[in-house]
């Protein structure tokens, strides 16, 4: 399996996990680009119930005591408290202790390498996996800065087939162009789904979540606009989107898998974390129409092994 990165659309990889499994398909390999390796890691860790539950149950409000702002430390929110979630639930789990193979694919913001974490903390290589340029800070793993793996390898389908995979099934969150087209500038505003300072000033302080008082002037310029284009922060978010999809497109042509499940998510925004429900739904259909697909290919491999076997 290759999960691929798409910010909030990457709830339907729990929908396809389900569905799979209800299918009879269990991987023996996993791989996941950033949200793709936070739900991979996660089902392998035995949390995926956990994380379903938590993403079902997630609200704007909710998601904004999650983050906690900051502008000066190479990325507009901390993370902190993302990955006090993640420990949680995953304690000092290690990536070479889950029941089969598994790399979070990130990308070595000096190099601009690919890099495939196989071994080490397992919260530390998700957090590292999703850490969107701009939106959260590097992580620093074996003395290397390390951010999101999306700008490398969209859909990690070569990190499968290297880990020895024969059969490899990748699941695409970027693929749903005609979802995209919208009528132009009608989502322009806030173009990663919702206005975040917006929601944030209806939300009562907590020591989670600032009164927006306390904001800085550079924070709402950040994320606000006082015209009818998009805020700073949707601009980055967007022109993340466009990097994915464009670099997943060339990748998937030049190593295609043999099984391509296609979820229709280009209606959801890319921070719209609160519709897990319609994401996760739409993974279980998307594996669904494949089921001709799963079926060829399960057929063709199965008969190649056979006339190894002889």
């Amino acid at each position: 399996m290759a999960l691929g990165a798409g910010v909030a659309r990457g709830w339907a990889h729990i929908g396809v996990l389900r569905a799979l499994h209800r299918l009879g398909i269990e991987p023996d390999i996993v791989t996941g680009t950033s949200v793709g390796a936070l739900v991979g890691g996660t089902f392998l860790a035995g949390r995926l119930d956990a994380l379903e539950e938590w993403a079902r149950g997630l609200s704007r409000r909710k998601i904004v005591s999650y983050l906690d702002l900051r502008v000066r430390n190479g990325g507009l929110i901390g993370g902190g408290r993302l990955m006090g979630e993640m420990k949680k639930h995953m304690g000092d789990r290690r990536i070479e202790d889950l029941p089969i193979p598994f790399a979070a694919i990130a990308t070595d913001l000096v190099t601009g390498h690919e890099v495939w974490l196989r071994t080490g903390g397992l919260a530390e290589a998700l957090r590292a996996s999703f850490s969107l340029p701009g939106v959260f800070p590097p992580m620093c793993i074996d003395q290397r800065w390390l951010v999101d793996g999306a700008l490398v390898d969209p859909v990690p389908v070569s990190a499968c087939r290297a880990l020895g995979a024969e059969m490899v099934i990748a699941v695409n969150l970027n693929a749903d162009i005609l979802g995209k087209a919208r009528k132009p500038g009608s989502n322009i505003a806030t173009a990663a789904g919702f206005d975040l300072l917006q929601v944030l000033e209806q939300t009562p302080a907590t020591p989670q979540a600032p009164p927006p008082s306390r904001l800085d002037s550079l924070t709402r310029r950040i994320f606000t606009r006082d015209y009818e284009g998009p805020s700073v922060f949707g601009v980055m978010v967007s022109s993340l989107g466009i990097i994915t999809d464009r670099i997943g497109r060339a990748r998937l042509a030049s190593d295609p898998p043999d099984v391509q499940i296609s979820p229709r998510l280009g209606h959801v925004g890319l921070l719209e974390f609160d519709r897990a429900a319609d994401a996760i739904e739409e993974g279980v259909a998307a594996t669904e129409r494949a089921i001709p697909d799963l079926a060829d290919a399960i057929r063709v491999f199965s008969a190649n092994l056979r006339d190894t076997a002889r």
